[in-house]
């Protein structure tokens, strides 16, 4: 074998490899971290150190993949002046202030991540560091520039559904 040849192999079996590895990049629901619907006024549920996200930059536009008319959750299961994130459905619900809710996606706008909390009236991402305010998703801390993009949900009576 030539050294181009050499070379040429060695190319091609490191990107297939390189290729194979980042499959799972994109995915942050955490798969056994997956605490949907648990509240998180204190540290993480899970207990698990965050991963890093894939080096490109998320989409923040566009739904989550929730699906429409879902219940998440009741209303008694969001915490006043905290939250709750939905890592199945890549929402986080707040209630700001009693009787006030508020959805948001569970996605950091910085490099996509999944938020990992809600304690002291922020949504925190474990990633970095970029905090997000309960009441309205605008950024308390960066990195990240850009706030939280509002999910629509619909309180009727002590349900809370998507859509």
């Amino acid at each position: 074998m030539t050294d181009g040849s050499t070379r040429r192999s060695m190319l091609t079996t490191g990107t297939a490899a390189l290729a194979a590895t980042c499959v799972g990049c994109g995915n942050h629901s955490g798969g056994s971290s997956s605490s949907s619907g648990s509240p998180t006024t204190g540290p993480s549920a899970s207990g698990s150190s965050p991963s890093e996200p894939s080096p490109s930059e998320p989409s923040p536009s566009g739904p989550s993949s929730a699906s429409t008319g879902k219940v998440l959750a009741r209303t008694s299961e969001i915490p006043e002046g905290g939250g709750t994130i939905f890592k199945d459905h890549k929402i986080v619900v707040t209630q700001p202030t009693a009787g006030e809710f508020k959805a948001f996606s569970a996605i950091c706008t910085h490099m996509g991540c999944t938020v990992n909390r809600v304690a002291d009236g922020t949504i925190d991402c474990p990633c970095h560091g970029s905090k997000f305010h309960i009441a309205d998703g605008a950024v308390a801390h960066g990195p990240a520039t850009r706030p939280l993009p509002a999910e629509s949900i619909t309180v009727s009576g002590n349900s809370i559904t998507v859509g």
